[in-house]
């Protein structure tokens, strides 16, 4: 590889790695490319060298905020409770450059273009079936209890971001992870028979 190419690559990942940190703190909408250009040090012109429209920056983006979000799934894979924790703790509501891409994108990617928001789907749908695997087979659905639980993850994340009351805030965090906690140690009997003589 020459240097010529070899600096553009490296330019073009500090692009990325910008915009990456940047829209997860302002959304999809909430700074534009000249912000972005502006912190790589480079001029606006200079960005169709690197990206032929704008959505093309903002999947690229997306897949870079997907990869810290896959060190949190390989946590995951070691510890499913504390991961959870983790996830609604203020560390992570307060770090904003490098957290959840699912819950940093989620006000924007319902009215970004075509392939960011399969991008989004596709991890989405990853994280539900990779803790629908982790959960143990009790009987119920898995699959509709892996969703329950990231939903329950995102929500609460964003909703203690929104909030001005920091007690709120740390309330819907710890609360969140307490019902999860106690929906995943105990285990789901609705679909479970009953003993005889006993009535639903």
């Amino acid at each position: 590889m020459g240097h010529s190419q070899a600096s553009r690559k490296t330019t073009h990942a500090r692009i990325v790695t910008i915009a990456a940190r940047r829209f997860r703190m302002h959304g999809l909408r909430g700074i534009g490319v000249a912000d972005i250009m502006q912190e790589a040090g480079l001029t606006v012109g200079g960005f169709y060298k690197h990206f032929s429209t704008r959505e093309a920056l903002v999947c690229e983006a997306m897949a870079e905020a997907f990869r810290d979000t896959d060190q949190w799934s390989r946590r995951l894979r070691a510890d499913l409770r504390r991961s959870l924790r983790a996830y609604l703790g203020e560390s992570h509501r307060d770090r904003l450059e490098d957290s959840c891409g699912i819950a940093a994108f989620l006000n924007d990617a319902g009215v970004s273009g075509v392939e960011s928001r399969a991008l989004y789907t596709t991890r989405l749908r990853q994280l539900v079936e990779l803790i629908a695997s982790l959960l143990p087979e009790d009987g119920s659905d898995r699959q509709a209890k892996a969703i329950l639980i990231y939903s329950a993850c995102v929500g609460a994340l964003t909703l203690s971001r929104a909030v001005s009351d920091a007690e709120l805030s740390r309330e819907l965090l710890n609360t969140v992870a307490d019902q999860l906690m106690a929906l995943i140690a105990t285990p789901d009997r609705s679909s479970a028979p009953l003993p005889a003589g006993e009535e639903r």
